[in-house]
């Protein structure tokens, strides 16, 4: 399993809004075939470690990180193409939330006589596709606010200037943020003042060869000539703005707004992750601004605690993801 999660990352920034799964088939003298989904129409997972297998799939084991589809949509059902290739038994990571889905492919596999076995590496597989998940289960983008940020909390100069707070690998591991994302969203502010293009900037290699860019969502509206062009602009309550861009396929939003665009997702409860980059280096005082723009926790009993679910250095700065 941990074989077919490192396959699946593979395919993360070339699906979507599919989800990225991975497989391995491992014959019945130990030899192994893997697979990941391919592209955005092309077969999933299951069926690119299956032909890669060919004859050799009968009475092999297949390790697969979401369960196996039983429906008829972009391609045949995987279901049908495990039975058919003569697996005999199938370890599946996390069932799929899809109302298409929702535990058919395991039935059908177990009413073919299939061993089923699930739940093995789900937490792995439940971080890695978390996006897709929660997409699933409530129809809307998995929130993801990203913050850069001085050691004393401060994200631009009291004359609002603030680049760059972080140093060169930060912003370009932002760029892989957002190549991990469906689409990047800022405020009309921050257009007017940075004029962002918020395209991605990364090596071929990293992009996965697929020259998609995210899509553009202005809260407000965007001057005519703004490098964000063409965008999305939208406007009103944010539970809204979510529902819609899930039904546009948005697996995951990232939120790059300034301090009032952040406090207003943040102030709302809907982030599902907050990724923090802290450069070493102080302000020094209170004029500059912060990161969140509007009104916080009256005392020290209504903090909002969040827990650190990874830390890492990035050249001279700390990445600090955290989630509720």
């Amino acid at each position: 399993m941990d074989r077919a999660i490192a396959v699946a990352a593979t395919a993360r920034r070339r699906v979507a809004p599919r989800p990225w799964v991975g497989a391995v088939v491992v014959s019945a003298d130990g030899t192994t075939f893997v697979g990941a989904t391919d592209g955005r129409r092309g077969p999933h997972a299951e069926v690119v470690a299956l032909d890669a297998a060919g004859e050799r799939a009968v009475g092999s084991t297949l390790y697969v990180t979401l369960e196996p589809c039983a429906h008829h949509g972009v391609t045949p059902p995987c279901a049908d193409a495990v039975i058919a290739a003569g697996v005999a038994r199938v370890v599946v990571g996390v069932t799929d939330p899809d109302p298409k889905v929702a535990g058919e492919g395991l039935a059908r596999l177990r009413d073919a006589g299939v061993e089923v076995e699930v739940g093995v590496g789900a937490a792995a597989v439940e971080r890695q596709l978390r996006p897709y998940l929660h997409h699933r289960r409530t129809g809307r983008p998995f929130v993801v606010l990203k913050l850069a940020l001085t050691l004393d909390g401060r994200t631009a100069a009291p004359d609002g200037s603030s680049r760059w707070i972080t140093g060169p690998e930060a912003r370009l591991d932002v760029h892989r943020l957002r190549a991990d994302s469906d689409a990047v969203l800022v405020g009309a502010g921050t257009v007017r003042v940075d004029d962002p293009a918020l395209t991605v900037r990364l090596p071929d290699a990293e992009r996965g060869g697929d020259d998609t860019e995210p899509l553009r969502v202005v809260l407000g509206s965007a001057p005519a000539g703004a490098a964000v062009h063409p965008c999305v602009e939208v406007a009103g309550d944010l539970g809204a703005v979510l529902d819609d861009l899930g039904s546009r396929g948005v697996l995951q939003l990232l939120v790059e707004g300034g301090p009032t665009v952040a406090h207003a997702f943040h102030a709302a409860g809907l982030v599902d992750r907050y990724v923090l980059y802290l450069a070493p280096a102080l302000f020094g005082g209170d004029d500059a601004r912060p990161a969140f723009a509007g009104p916080g926790a009256a005392s020290v009993e209504g903090l909002d605690r969040l827990r650190i679910v990874d830390l890492t250095r990035v050249g001279d700065d700390l990445r600090l993801e955290l989630e509720g």
